[in-house]
């Protein structure tokens, strides 16, 4: 029997061969790894630079439908409009560290009951989804959605996530920020905006391919004009402070009288169908505000059941009188 050649590697610089299934795990360590180390360089450098484009944006081109937008700093964006996001999105944005777990635990008892499905998604939440994922449900998504989330809330600050909200947002079918919604709207930028602008570009921010600011109709309408009420609110009590923390907030101007909204690339897209009827169920209509500051405008139901209107009397006959006795 031939005798085996020796090999000239020594033994301690021999590499053991892993197994398939170790092998494969190696490959899944690796790939995680890697996720965690882009995605860490990824949020640093949205830190500094204005993301150029995003997965809804991309979406959007290839669809026909183009992408416009405009960037516009937070020291410029009108405060209202700040706090309308805030009035309307989360009311607890400078108290909380990415997640309201109060208004998500709220949100899943509702989803259970059976009635409107609804998110508890902060404006932190939302920013992750828009700068770096899709839209879309799915676990996967949502875990993705919370990773970013911590990330961001670790290395940006309060302003810095809010101004990437409002820039990213989408706020009509090819449109994205609110400088471009209220350019599109109302024909003037998000410098100077009145309180009823703010409200309805916060409005539609949950449904943006479904609902119109200018002349909104049914729930876009009611809502908006909850918002508006809000908004006092939210510059009361300073719900805004945080994102003005360390630069001068933007001084209230006049704003310019609304002119006709624009034709932009998408809007032969936009529906003409009426709006859909609150009682519809939407995964993006937001939770209202569990916050005592901002009390539910949901009429309340009764327990019991419905209440049945009360039974109309059937009027009676006229009585006839006896002649009187002769």
């Amino acid at each position: 029997m031939a005798k085996r050649p020796r090999s000239n590697i020594p033994v301690y610089k021999r590499r053991r061969q892993r197994s398939l299934p170790g092998r494969i795990l190696w490959g899944i360590l690796r790939l995680i790894l890697a996720f965690i180390l882009l995605s860490l360089l990824w949020v640093l450098a949205y830190r500094f630079i204005n993301p150029p484009i995003t997965a809804t944006m991309l979406g959007d081109v290839l669809a026909g439908r183009g992408a416009t937008k405009d960037w516009m700093p937070i020291e410029r964006i009108d405060r209202d409009m700040v706090r309308a996001a805030i009035a309307g999105e989360d009311s607890k944005f400078c108290r909380h560290n990415g997640f309201d777990f109060e208004a998500i635990e709220n949100a899943m008892q509702r989803n259970a009951s059976g009635g409107r499905i609804r998110g508890g998604s902060t404006i932190s939440q939302q920013t992750a989804k828009n700068a770096f994922l899709w839209q879309g449900g799915g676990y996967v998504r949502k875990g993705a959605e919370a990773w970013f989330t911590m990330l961001m809330e670790a290395m940006w600050s309060k302003q810095r996530i809010m101004e990437v909200y409002l820039n990213l947002a989408e706020t009509g079918i090819g449109t994205y920020g609110v400088n471009a919604g209220s350019d599109r709207y109302f024909g003037h930028d998000a410098s100077a905006m009145s309180r009823t602008e703010a409200a309805r570009i916060a409005a539609i921010l949950p449904l943006p391919k479904k609902r119109g600011a200018v002349a909104p109709k049914g729930f876009t309408r009611r809502y908006g004009g909850t918002i508006s009420a809000r908004i006092g609110a939210v510059a009361r009590d300073g719900l805004d402070a945080c994102v003005y923390s360390g630069i001068t907030p933007p001084k209230d101007k006049t704003p310019p009288p609304s002119k006709s909204p624009k034709a932009l690339p998408g809007e032969e897209y936009e529906t003409a169908k009426p709006l859909p009827p609150v009682e519809e169920a939407v995964e993006e209509v937001p939770v209202v505000p569990t916050d005592p500051l901002f009390p539910s405008t949901e009429p309340e139901t009764n327990a019991a059941g419905p209440v049945e209107p009360a039974p109309v009397a059937e009027p009676q006959p006229p009585t006839e009188t006896p002649p009187p006795a002769q």
